[in-house]
């Protein structure tokens, strides 16, 4: 990942990432709120040895010496030195913690011994020092006397004493704080950067399947929270900035290449509410207005809506001509004085994919490419169910509805992969639902900008998806655009082409 990538998930997670910071400071605040005072004293020795005053006499007590003060720090804590301490200072009650609290040390290269005390009083901590440093220098006076009635080879003398504090060592409130912000920067980075690793929702055209390097995006579409009080926005608001999203939407899918010259393009989704039905439903009047002669069928027998959208009669539809009940100029309806013709699923039957997949249905579609030149087909989601997979076989290829946010990769990658499977075509994605505000709304624009689209072109093969898995979700749910995203749309999809079809 890039520099700015990572500020990226920051700023996505910045919520997460905020309260693990401000969690982590707080308790380096509470710690040292609750942390007793300890203040510190040293008391500083000096060793040396008696012997002649000939150079080789001193360098050799020189050694000597440095080699014993190592020992001699070593029993500053033994009860030889700290039980004259306790007695003198009657330090009863922490004389099996008063160890701990002293540690004696060597500076290197030197025979300097330091003798260091920490205490919660200052005064008691000089005390303790200095009895302490009496008491290991009467020890080892003991210790290296061999005949009493010879003085001792080693001295040790106090060059500094133990003084009282005047502020304590521990805690260090800003060193405690500053320990903790950057604790809590590590963690909270690290958290933000796990769940953006764990996040498998499309968030933007980069996370869509590619091919060869090249990511073949259709168009992306902007979130409107009012879609489904107000599906047909090309219609009713022709000079919004959603309305121009799917005339590009037009424009794009005029280059894809469909199989073998087909005029049929059936447009779906990975799972519900991804707005396909408002996607194709729009598209079909963007292309009607260009002068195309466009027929719209609702291909969606187990939830169909085109009929709600364009408030035209439902009840007798496609379901009634694939059965031989009707004739296909009996139940096409004509929409507005647009050359846009408006077939509905008509009644629920119990058995959607098996009609989808008849030989009528076939026969059909023929003689509705040769009547119209664009046939467009709403289809029920391909994970819950096959009729989108079925008609994507039958029809120049598959356009995919993917909502920004809502479907994951897996999820993508199964559809894609029910495509395949039946020899289906993917003609490539139609990013919806993109929000306008927050990081994926920057995040779709960067990858837009720097990303590879590629040519228009059909997918060919997509490879090995892997088993999906158990898909639970019912179909049930209203597919139109009733997600709440905080955020509503986002950019623009790129012209690429100013004429008209």
């Amino acid at each position: 990942m890039k520099f700015n990538e990572y500020i990226l998930v920051v700023r996505k997670r910045f919520l997460l990432f905020a309260a693990i910071f401000l969690v982590s400071l707080v308790s380096a605040f509470t710690v040292t709120a609750l942390t007793t005072p300890t203040y510190e004293s040293t008391t500083r020795l000096f060793v040396s040895t008696s012997g002649n005053e000939s150079a080789a006499d001193l360098l050799t007590g020189n050694s000597f010496t440095q080699q014993r003060v190592k020992s001699y720090a070593d029993i500053v804590t033994s009860p030889a030195v700290l039980d004259t301490v306790v007695a003198e200072l009657s330090l009863q009650e922490i004389q099996d913690k008063l160890p701990g609290q002293i540690t004696a040390t060597v500076p290197l290269n030197t025979v300097i011994l330091e003798i260091t005390v920490t205490d919660p009083s200052p005064y008691k901590a000089a005390n303790i020092a200095n009895a302490v440093a009496s008491s290991l220098e009467q020890v080892v006076t003991n210790l290296e006397t061999v005949d009493p009635t010879l003085a001792s080879p080693v001295k040790l003398s106090v060059i500094q004493p133990g003084q009282a504090a005047k502020s304590p060592a521990a805690p260090r409130p800003l060193l405690n704080l500053a320990l903790g912000a950057l604790i809590g920067l590590a963690l909270g980075f690290g958290a933000a950067l796990l769940r953006e690793s764990l996040d498998l929702r499309v968030r933007s055209v980069e996370d869509v399947p590619d091919k060869d390097g090249v990511i073949n995006v259709l168009g992306g579409i902007v979130f409107d929270p009012n879609a489904e009080s107000n599906p047909l926005i090309v219609h009713t608001s022709p000079k919004s900035t959603r309305a121009e999203a799917f005339r590009q939407l037009r424009t794009n899918i005029q280059f894809v290449e469909v199989a073998e010259g087909r005029k049929s393009i059936v447009v779906t989704s990975s799972i519900p509410s991804e707005g396909k039905s408002s996607t194709i439903a729009n598209l079909a009047i963007a292309m009607a207005d260009t002068g195309l002669k466009v027929l719209l069928i609702d291909c969606d027998l187990r939830k169909p809506k085109m009929h709600k959208y364009f408030s035209v009669e439902g009840a007798v539809g496609l379901t009634n001509l694939l059965i031989g009940q009707v004739k296909a100029n009996d139940v096409i309806q004509r929409w507005g004085r647009k050359n846009l013709d408006l077939l509905p699923a008509g009644q629920v039957p119990p058995n959607p994919s098996e009609l989808l997949g008849s030989e009528a249905m076939k026969k059909f579609l023929i003689k509705a490419e040769k009547d119209y030149d664009v046939v467009l087909l709403d289809s029920a989601p391909l994970l819950p169910v096959t009729d989108a997979a079925i008609l994507s076989k039958m029809t120049g290829g598959v356009a995919l509805v993917v909502a920004v946010g809502k479907t994951t990769k897996p999820q993508l990658s199964a559809a894609l992969g029910h495509v395949e499977s039946v020899g289906g075509r993917v003609l490539g994605f139609i990013m919806n639902k993109i929000p306008t505000k927050g990081v994926d709304a920057y995040r779709y624009r960067y990858s837009y900008k720097y990303g590879s689209y590629g040519s228009y072109g059909a997918y060919g093969k997509y490879g090995n998806y892997g088993a999906y898995g158990a898909y639970t979700q019912a179909y049930g749910e209203d597919a139109v655009e009733t997600t709440k995203l905080e955020a509503p749309v986002a950019a623009k999809t790129p012209r690429k082409s100013t004429k008209k079809a």
